[in-house]
C-alpha cells in the first residue's frame, strides 16, 4: 500500500466506527506559546479532553501532519523524521479500553492487512508511589484479542528498558508491562513529570516485528519492544486518560475517561510492506529516487545524507504550504535550519548546484491528499523555498571552504573560528558543529563557551563604535532606545515607499522616551499621508521580522546589495549593514552602527505625535512607542 491508501482507509475505517473526520490543525498553533510546532494529534484537542464539549461529538478521527525537532540529530537511522503525519482517532468520554484494542487490532489485521503473529504490545506496570495499579485490564483485553487470532499472548514483567535489554524475550511472550518511562502518557513524560491539572494516564503501545535478523545484540543489547534496535517498530500508541494530576501531586481519576489515539502513517505504511526502513515508502521513495538520479550514487551507500535530504524538505514544505517563511525567529528559523541541513547533505553527494526545483514537486505531488484548509499557501511553497536556497548558496561556499581552510591550519577549531565563520561568512555555529562532526573536525573542548564570550565583545565593539557614528543620535545604549533607534530604520523605509522614494534622512536624535527623525520633504504631510506611514511601521512591527547585519566591502554594500547610507565618501572600507526583514526583498537596508532590536515584533506600537518644518526643505518627525 503507498501512504494516501493507508490514510484514506485508517479515516474510511473510523467512520464506519462512528466517528467523525475533523479538520487537521496547522502545523504553527495560534495562541499556543508552549510548543513551536504541532507535535501529535492530540495537541489541538486538549480542551475537549479535559471535558470542554467537541461540536462534532465524542468519536472523532483525522489525520494530523505533525514536526518534532527534538528528533532532528536522529533523522538518518531507518524510522527517525522530524515530520510525520499522525493518524489519530478519540473517544471523548465515550469507549474505553475494550473498543479501542479490538478495533485497532481490527484495523491493522483486516484493512492493512498485517500478520498478526508479527504484532506485539504493551503495558503500564503500574506506580506504587502515586498508588496507580497496573493495567491488567488491557493486559486481558490483549489476550482475548490475539487468542482469537490463534495466537497464544504470554506476559512478561519486564519493568524498565534497561532490564528488557539484559532479559530479551522468551518463548511464546507477546504482551509486556514497562515502567511508566515507556508505558504512561502525560505532556510532562512519566508520573513524576505530569504537570498539575493534566489528563494523563497508562498507554498500551503496538510494535510491530521485523524480525531476528535486524537484532543488534552488540550495540543494543537484546530486543524487546522497546528496546533501540532496528528488529521492533512502534505503530501505535493508544493512551487511555483515566487520571488527572491534582495539585497535591496525587492522581485521581476522571469521571468521563478518554482514549487518545496516534499511529504513525509512516510506520504502519512501512510494516504494510513489511520494510523496517520508512524511507521506502510512497511518501519519501520518489525523493530517494531522485536524488539517485541527480547525483548518481546509490541510496544503500548514501542512506544518511539521502534520509536527511528527504525528511528535511518534505519538513520545509510543509511550512512554505502553510505560509510560512525562513527567518531568523522561531518557526522561520527551524524551517530555515531545515532547508540549509539538506543542502549541505545534498553537498556531501555532490550536488553542488540548486536542486530543490527537482525535489519540492515531488513533495508536492506526494501531499496533494491533506486538505486545503491547511495547506493555505500551495502555490508559493516552492517559490520560498528556492529563494531560500540560492540565499544560503551565496554564503555557503564561502563558509565551507574556510572552515576547511581552518581545520587545515589547526588540529582542533575553537569556539573564536566558529564565531568567525558566523560572523563573516553568515555560516550559523549549529551547521559549523554539525559539519565538522560529520568530516571528523575536532572542537575545542570549550568551544561553546569560547563562541559566546566572543559574541558579546563583539556586541560591547558594535557598541562602542556606534556611540561615535551616532553622537548626537543616540543618548544612550538602553533597551527603549535601541527600540526607536530601530524604528528609525522602518520609519525612513516607509516614508520613501509611501511618500518619495528619495526621501533620505537628514537627522535624528533618539532618547528612552521618543525619536525625532528629519527627512528631505518640500511639502507639510496631510494627516492622510501621516497615518500611511503610522499604519505601515507598525503592520512591520506586528510582523515581527527578523533584524540582523553583516560587514561588506563599500563598494558591494552600495552598487549590489543598494544599502541606503548619508556619508559614503566618509564611511571606512569595510562597513556594517543592517537588514530587516527577507534578505532577498527587504524591507530595510542601512548602512549603520547599531545597536538594534533582533526582530521587530518586540518595539511596541509606533505613534507619530508631530510632523513639522526643520529648515528649508526639511521636514522633521517626533514619534513614541507604546505598549
Amino acid at each position: 500500500m503507498d501512504a494516501n491508501e493507508v490514510r484514506q482507509k485508517f479515516l474510511d475505517f473510523q467512520v464506519k466506527k462512528g466517528h467523525k473526520v475533523i479538520a487537521p490543525a496547522p502545523l504553527v498553533l495560534e495562541g499556543d506559546p508552549t510548543t513551536l510546532f504541532t507535535g501529535s494529534g492530540m495537541q489541538p484537542l486538549l480542551p475537549y479532553l479535559l471535558g470542554e464539549p467537541h461540536k462534532d461529538g465524542k468519536r472523532l478521527c483525522d489525520s494530523q501532519p505533525s514536526m518534532r525537532l527534538q528528533d532532528i540529530e536522529d533523522v538518518g537511522d531507518p524510522r527517525h523524521t522530524t515530520v510525520f503525519e499522525m493518524l489519530g482517532n478519540w473517544s471523548l468520554g465515550d469507549y474505553f479500553k475494550k473498543e479501542q484494542i479490538q478495533s485497532f487490532f481490527e484495523f491493522l489485521t483486516k484493512e492493512i492487512g498485517l500478520d498478526p503473529h508479527k504484532i506485539y504490545v504493551t503495558c503500564f506496570i503500574g506506580n506504587e508511589k502515586y498508588g496507580i495499579p497496573r493495567d491488567t485490564e488491557a493486559a486481558k483485553i490483549w489476550q482475548e484479542v490475539f487468542e482469537k487470532a490463534g495466537i497464544e499472548a504470554k506476559i512478561a514483567e519486564i519493568g524498565s528498558a534497561k532490564e528488557g535489554d539484559k532479559r530479551g524475550i522468551k518463548e511464546g511472550e507477546r504482551i509486556f508491562f514497562y515502567d511508566d518511562h515507556e508505558n504512561w502518557w502525560s505532556r510532562g513524560g512519566g508520573c513524576e513529570s505530569t504537570p498539575i491539572g493534566d489528563p494523563c494516564g497508562p498507554d498500551s503501545e503496538v510494535f510491530y516485528d521485523f524480525g531476528e535478523d535486524k537484532q543488534d545484540v552488540e550495540k543494543y543489547g537484546l530486543s524487546h519492544p522497546a528496546s533501540d534496535g532496528a528488529r521492533f517498530m512502534e505503530i501505535g500508541n493508544q493512551v487511555f486518560m483515566q487520571y488527572r494530576r491534582m495539585p497535591d501531586g496525587s492522581f485521581e481519576e476522571l469521571e468521563h475517561k478518554n482514549v487518545d489515539f496516534g499511529g504513525g502513517l509512516e510506520r504502519i505504511t512501512a510494516a504494510s510492506i513489511g520494510s523496517f526502513d520508512v524511507f521506502k515508502i510512497s511518501l519519501m521513495k520518489p525523493i530517494i529516487d531522485k536524488l539517485e538520479e541527480i547525483s548518481a550514487k546509490s541510496y544503500d551507500n548514501n542512506t544518511d545524507e539521502m534520509r536527511v535530504i528527504a525528511d528535511h524538505i518534505r519538513g520545509a514544505y510543509l511550512l512554505a504550504a502553510q505560509g510560512l517563511a525562513p527567518s531568523n525567529k522561531t518557526q522561520g528559523y527551524a524551517m530555515r535550519r531545515l532547508v540549509r541541513r539538506a543542502i549541505l547533505r545534498a553537498l556531501d553527494l555532490g550536488i553542488s548546484t540548486n536542486f530543490l526545483s527537482e525535489i519540492v514537486p515531488i513533495v508536492a505531488d506526494n501531499y496533494k491528499g491533506l486538505p486545503d484548509s491547511i495547506l493555505t499557501h500551495r502555490e508559493v511553497a516552492l517559490e520560498t523555498l528556492l529563494k531560500e536556497e540560492v540565499a544560503f548558496r551565496k554564503t555557503l561556499n564561502k563558509g565551507l571552504k574556510e572552515l576547511n581552510k581552518l581545520s587545515k591550519n589547526s588540529k582542533v577549531l575553537s569556539g573564536l573560528d566558529l564565531f568567525k565563520l558566523q560572523d563573516t561568512y553568515g555560516f550559523p555555529l549549529e551547521l559549523s558543529v554539525e559539519e565538522c562532526y560529520h568530516q571528523n573536525i575536532e572542537l575545542s573542548k570549550d568551544y561553546q563557551a569560547e563562541f559566546e564570550k566572543a559574541l558579546k565583545e563583539q556586541r560591547e565593539r558594535s557598541q562602542t563604535a556606534s556611540k561615535g557614528m551616532f553622537k548626537g543620535g543616540l543618548e544612550d545604549h538602553g533597551e527603549q532606545t535601541i527600540k526607536y533607534h530601530t524604528v528609525t530604520h522602518l520609519l525612513l523605509a516607509a516614508l520613501q515607499k509611501l511618500i518619495n522614494p528619495s526621501i533620505s534622512q537628514k537627522g535624528s536624535n533618539t532618547t528612552a522616551e521618543r525619536t525625532r527623525f528629519d527627512f528631505n520633504l518640500d511639502h507639510k504631510m496631510t494627516p492622510e499621508e501621516i497615518k500611511k506611514v503610522e499604519d505601515q511601521v507598525n503592520e512591520w512591527i506586528a510582523a515581527d521580522l527578523p533584524v540582523v547585519f553583516d560587514e561588506y566591502e563599500k563598494d558591494y554594500a552600495r552598487n549590489t546589495l543598494k544599502a541606503h547610507g548619508q556619508f559614503w565618501d566618509k564611511y571606512p572600507d569595510i562597513l556594517k549593514v543592517y537588514t530587516i526583514g527577507d534578505f532577498e526583498a527587504p524591507i530595510s537596508r542601512e548602512v549603520c552602527g547599531g545597536p538594534h532590536v533582533e526582530h521587530t515584533g518586540v518595539i511596541g506600537h509606533f505613534k507619530i505625535v508631530k510632523e513639522e518644518s526643520s529648515a528649508a526643505g526639511i521636514r522633521r518627525i517626533k514619534a513614541i512607542l507604546t505598549d
